[in-house]
């Protein structure tokens, strides 16, 4: 069980790596990957990123329960989103995906977070940017679950720390979209502005998801744990 979960995990680390490859490749001049449309070009691998994930799912026996749960995580998820989506980059969201990913694994973690994702931008508003928030609000849910790896009790200090880190890694993976989709030449200077423009926001992001952590996780985890048992 836990090899096969390692390998799940390696599987689609590996093509994370792959992706920002080829994505960096578009920042050196003069090479057959310079000229390519990366706003639609990237999209279109995030978005069979998320395939894989689903179709991995859809392959997996999943019970009435566990059906349930991501039901309710994901619409969780989503509410809070939405409730504080006055204050700018202010993202709850993001803590309740990763505590579920860390309790249940991997591909529960994804699941929850691109759900929530696609739910809540029905208020939100739908767009290009959607398969990215799915993708990167999923991958918060999976860097959960490896962390979870071998601990047989919650440690806040860590899941603090990593949830802190996944606020930025949420803003610069967005990052590369809006960089790719808006800004032009795609060169390094504009790939540092992109990034510099967006430090606060992310910073606001990886604070809110610590203080989130500190006051809300060992409640959360021990919920969950809980309902665990009956699955």
């Amino acid at each position: 069980m836990i090899k096969n979960s390692v390998i799940f995990r390696s599987r689609y680390v590996l093509s994370i790596l792959i992706s920002f490859v080829l994505l960096a490749a578009t920042i050196i001049p003069e090479n057959p990957l310079y000229n390519l449309n990366w706003a639609l070009l990237s999209t279109m691998i995030v978005f069979v990123g998320i395939l894989a994930f689903f179709w991995q799912f859809e392959k997996k026996q999943v019970n009435s329960k566990m059906i349930a749960l991501i039901a309710t995580m994901s619409s969780l998820a989503a509410v809070s989103r939405i409730a504080f989506a006055a204050i700018v980059s202010l993202q709850p969201a993001t803590f309740i995906i990763m505590i579920t990913g860390y309790v249940f694994g991997a591909q529960i973690g994804f699941m929850v977070g691109a759900i929530a994702a696609l739910v809540s931008n029905f208020f939100l508003g739908q767009g290009p940017w959607t398969p990215w928030q799915m993708f990167c609000w999923g991958m918060c849910g999976v860097l959960a679950s490896i962390l979870s790896l071998k601990q047989e009790e919650f440690r806040l200090v860590s899941f603090a720390v990593l949830a802190g880190l996944c606020g930025f890694f949420y803003g610069w993976v967005i990052n590369i979209w809006h960089w790719a989709a808006f800004m032009y030449p795609l060169n390094i200077k504009t790939f540092l502005a992109v990034y510099a423009s967006s430090i606060v926001f992310d910073g606001i992001h990886a604070v809110g998801n610590v203080v989130f952590s500190i006051l809300f996780a060992g409640t959360f985890y021990h919920i969950l744990c809980r309902f665990r048992k009956y699955i």
